[in-house]
Order: C-alpha cells, then structure tokens, then sequence
C-alpha cells in the first residue's frame, strides 16, 4: 500500500477536527480535539511509509468511533456548563 500523501494527512486531521467539534458536552469536546492536536504535533515527523500507514489507520478508526459517539451523545443532550454559556450582562 502506498504511503499517505499530505493532502490525506491533512484531510483525515480536519475532519477529525470537525467531528470532534460536534461533541456536546464541553469536557468531551474539548479533550478529543486536545488528543487530536497533541497526537498529530506528536506524530508530524514520521518518515517511514509504514508507521504512517498504520497511524493513518488509527485515525481513521477513531474518527469513526468520533462520529459514533457524537451521534450518541445527541441522543443524551444535557444542560450546558456554565462556561459555554455567554455571559448576560
């Protein structure tokens, strides 16, 4: 299997981006797209095609296990935190 091209890299980090941006709950959102930043920082200096084959791999899986969560968590909406709510003054 050839190797990942930027262009996918990049395509695979916004949406996973997206989809964690669609999480409800302020906790959740926020640490998915923390652990997506750190891991692709983390990982952006990979140079052997298969270690990106397989990193690539993984992402795609937790972006299906993103949108699989986010679709849940609409099911069981709850009150937003106070920090998401502007401020009325």
């Amino acid at each position: 299997m050839a190797a990942a091209t930027r262009a996918e890299v990049l395509r695979l980090y916004r949406a996973l981006l997206k989809e964690s941006g669609k999480f409800a709950s302020y906790g959740y959102r926020s640490y998915a797209l923390r652990r997506i930043r750190d891991a692709f920082r983390e990982n952006k200096n990979v140079k052997d095609s298969a270690q990106i084959e397989t990193l690539m791999n993984n992402a795609k899986t937790n972006l299906e296990m993103i949108r699989r969560q986010v679709t849940i968590g609409q099911l069981y909406t709850t009150q937003k935190l106070v920090i998401e709510c502007p401020e009325k003054l």
